[in-house]
């Protein structure tokens, strides 16, 4: 008789956050998305971003908040963007520079990345989507670990900062923690900056 593997708790409660944030985010209208990333674009970043600064973005999939107006304002001081390409479950997102009017490819889930023939960047900004988040630094991402895995290695070759991208009807009192989790360094929503570090 095959024994059944034992359940992680922490586990099965990150899965039921992840049904009820999604269906809260998908519920968000349309024009309040709009706004809300306009209302980051013209804030800007909470840190230094001289010319030349690596800064790693994402495509948005389904109801994230958009970092596109963001991405083409820190283009526009200099910033030399990036977009993540998966590579493999639980693998370190690879990288890839990315300038707006590049043709993308489709890669997993259908997300718009840059194709082989893009150079492979190590960021020092990381733009970091998110399900949810608290203000202990960690955030609820879709469970497949790229993220944790890509800041770790990214924190071990160099300082990077790490910037959770949001709005703000994502966050939570607490999102289940587990070992391997990274903490962010900021949380953007349309309503302020949250400055995550030290907690």
């Amino acid at each position: 008789m095959q024994e059944c593997e034992p359940i992680n708790p922490i586990a099965a409660t990150k899965a039921e956050l992840r049904r009820s944030m999604q269906a809260l985010r998908d519920a968000l209208p349309a024009a309040n998305r709009v706004a809300a990333a306009e209302a980051l674009a013209a804030r800007g970043l909470p840190v230094p971003v001289p010319e030349g600064t690596v800064v790693s973005a994402y495509s948005p999939l389904k109801s994230e908040i958009s970092p596109v107006p963001l991405m083409r304002r820190l283009a526009d001081v200099g910033a030399k963007l990036a977009l993540p390409v998966v590579v493999a479950r639980g693998k370190p997102l690879v990288m890839r520079a990315f300038a707006f009017g590049d043709v993308l490819g489709s890669g997993v889930w259908g997300i718009r990345e840059p194709k082989p023939e893009a150079p492979e960047v190590y960021p020092d900004i990381l733009l970091v989507p998110l399900l949810a988040f608290d203000r202990a630094g960690f955030r609820l991402g879709y469970g497949a670990g790229h993220y944790d895995v890509t800041i770790a290695r990214l924190r071990a070759m160099k300082p990077i900062w790490t910037i959770g991208v949001a709005f703000a009807a994502q966050e939570v009192p607490e999102v289940p923690r587990e070992r391997h989790d990274e903490k962010l360094d900021f949380v953007l929503t349309e309503s302020e900056v949250i400055d995550l570090r030290g907690r």
